[in-house]
């Protein structure tokens, strides 16, 4: 009993620190250093309390319970736990559903068999509030704490404070230590880049589609009738068949703007580059896949029964989820298996594209990180750039190549 646990609600804590540090509850908004946030929820625990700590339970919500990259980094650090319940969408907002009675089962457990002497709730959900009193009723003390609220008023429930034996406010000064705000992208600019070569990959030009005919008024009419107004050629473009190019282009950008130009002129343009891989992309419109290219072995065929289980061992233990990460790992692991090292520079060569069975597998490689959108289970298009990013920069590095600028 001479022990504390920390129970936060992550949804709680970051939404909070987002609304102080960012001014709204979006946690895309802010960047987390996880292993400096539990090391000071541990240190400020074990503080206050003047106790051990035994364990820091993480609560959270993740899509289909599918453990997202933040989790995977949480749940291999010692002494925490990553209790995941469902992320579900509705009416355009997400929200979470089980976390709240996860809590309160977790807490009344740990009250009941005794566990530990202190709890400490990171939440401000009233829903707490019965297994909060339970707590008390077995003897243990309760601490509750919460983050300084934006706007200077109470962001947890009046009953639940009103209950807690102990309570903190974790303010700006704490929050930042682990905490920072994403710079915003000016209005109609495409996402920070951080990586040079997701730059290159971004920055890669479209082929020029065709002039389109301007819409006459009965099309402009149906139009604005169906809520769309388009004003412009790259509307008027999209609706001949040429999707109009907003931002980063898209393979079916491409291949659609390729069937157009095709139709006018012998070959691509020479700007007409997708830097990236793909049997749907611009790359593609040429001449199908070599021989050669085809015949290159995939992961799966170059490894082993014991390999493949310490590899999982090692995408559980050690691989975080990031999207570059994930990359790297799968290209590091196929070009080590190689016994032709030939074959490593016949893949460098047909950069940009990633032959199509060693790609589909990678691709399946990453979905077990969580990187799955929330639509339709797809990857997002930004984490497959940078997933092939980080698989032509491990390629990169074992053969001298330099395609980062």
């Amino acid at each position: 009993m001479d022990r504390c646990v920390v129970l936060v609600d992550a949804g709680y804590l970051l939404g909070a620190a987002a609304s102080l540090l960012a001014g709204e509850p979006s946690r895309p908004r802010i960047t987390v250093d996880h292993a400096a946030l539990i090391q000071a929820l541990r240190q400020r625990a074990e503080a206050d309390t003047g106790r051990h700590l035994l364990r820091i339970y993480w609560f959270d919500g993740a899509p289909d319970r599918v453990p997202q990259p933040e989790h995977r980094r949480l749940r291999v650090m010692p002494r925490v736990t990553v209790r995941l319940g469902a992320l579900t969408r509705s009416d355009g907002r997400w929200a979470q559903k089980g976390v709240d009675a996860a809590m309160h089962a977790e807490l009344t457990e740990l009250a009941r068999n005794r566990a530990c002497a202190d709890i400490v709730l990171v939440t401000g959900d009233g829903d707490l509030l019965p297994g909060l009193m339970s707590a008390k009723e077995h003897g243990v003390a309760v601490h509750l704490w919460a983050v300084q609220a934006a706007d200077g008023d109470y962001n947890q429930s009046e009953d639940l404070v009103a209950e807690a034996d102990e309570r903190r406010v974790l303010d700006r000064a704490w929050i930042t230590r682990a905490v920072r705000v994403n710079d915003a992208p000016a209005a109609g600019a495409p996402p920070a880049v951080t990586r040079p070569e997701i730059a290159a990959i971004l920055s890669a030009p479209l082929p020029e589609a065709p002039a389109a005919a301007e819409p006459g008024p009965r099309a402009r009419a149906v139009a604005a009738k169906n809520g769309a107004a388009p004003a412009d050629a790259g509307c008027a473009a999209e609706r001949n068949g040429a999707p109009a190019v907003k931002g980063v282009p898209t393979p079916k950008d491409l291949a659609s703007l390729g069937r157009q130009v095709a139709s006018a002129a012998p070959a691509a343009p020479a700007t007409a580059t997708l830097r990236w891989s793909s049997d749907r992309g611009w790359v593609d419109r040429g001449p199908e896949e070599s021989t050669e290219a085809a015949a290159l072995p995939m992961l799966s065929q170059l490894t082993t029964a014991e390999q493949r289980w310490a590899d999982r061992e090692e995408d559980i233990t050690a691989v975080g989820g990031d999207p570059f990460e994930v990359g790297q790992v799968f290209a590091r692991r196929w070009a080590e298996r190689l016994t032709d090292q030939g074959l490593l520079r016949q893949l460098s060569a047909e950069y940009p594209r990633i032959p199509h069975r060693i790609d589909g597998e990678l691709l399946r490689y990453a979905a077990r990180f969580g990187l799955l959108a929330h639509k339709d289970d797809q990857i997002d298009e930004r984490d497959r750039y940078a997933i092939r990013a980080g698989f032509w920069r491990e390629v990169d590095g074992r053969t001298g190549e330099d395609r980062a600028s």
